[in-house]
């Protein structure tokens, strides 16, 4: 019995199929792989993330970029795109129409059904963004920022009380408005 052959797209085809599709999709090397929807908490935290990013970045030639944009990430072994929750670019000779290939930092909401891959195949690619300077995981059942800041090695800061600070663009948060908005399991039992 012979098996199956998997079809691969090529990314013209992944690009053009993206402008009609209702549904986003993540392209990793030919294949393609749709997106989960987000709980209410997830769409609160990017939403906070997003004002509060883009209020510090005003007249300054950095943007930050919802979930709408897609990342691409280009090597000489890899092809991919992907639709982190936020990210942050500031090059201007970064222009193309439907994603960014020089982000400075991007901002994943951990969610039960993607942690998992945020946390490897997401990061694994992103880390080969030569611009890239910060990866954040944001959690939303619980107040937890983990930040990864590109230094020798990729270092971990966690923060589960303190402001958070975003060294890639000279920003502090207080994680209370991060997470301003969210009512938590705990509470909502209360």
């Amino acid at each position: 019995m012979a098996l199956a052959e998997k079809l691969k797209i090529n990314v013209d085809d992944y690009l053009q199929g993206e402008l009609v599709s209702e549904i986003k999709y993540e392209y990793i090397n030919g294949e393609v792989w749709a997106m989960s929807e987000a709980k209410r908490s997830h769409n609160i935290i990017s939403m906070n993330l997003t004002g509060l990013l883009f209020a510090h970045l005003r007249n300054t030639p950095c943007r930050v970029f919802n979930s709408d944009m897609k990342v691409r990430v280009k090597t000489d072994s890899d092809d991919c795109f992907f639709y982190p929750d936020l990210h942050v670019m500031c090059s201007h000779s970064d222009n193309a129409e439907f994603y960014n290939t020089q982000p400075k930092l991007i901002v994943e909401v951990l969610s039960d059904a993607t942690e998992r891959y945020d946390r490897a195949e997401k990061f694994h690619h992103y880390r080969k963004l030569a611009s890239l300077e910060e990866y954040v995981l944001v959690a939303q059942d619980l107040q937890r920022v983990e930040c990864y800041r590109r230094a020798q090695f990729w270092d971990l800061q966690l923060y589960q009380q303190d402001d958070v600070w975003l060294a890639s663009i000279g920003l502090k948060l207080p994680l209370a408005d991060i997470y301003e908005g969210v009512v938590f399991a705990d509470q909502a039992a209360g």
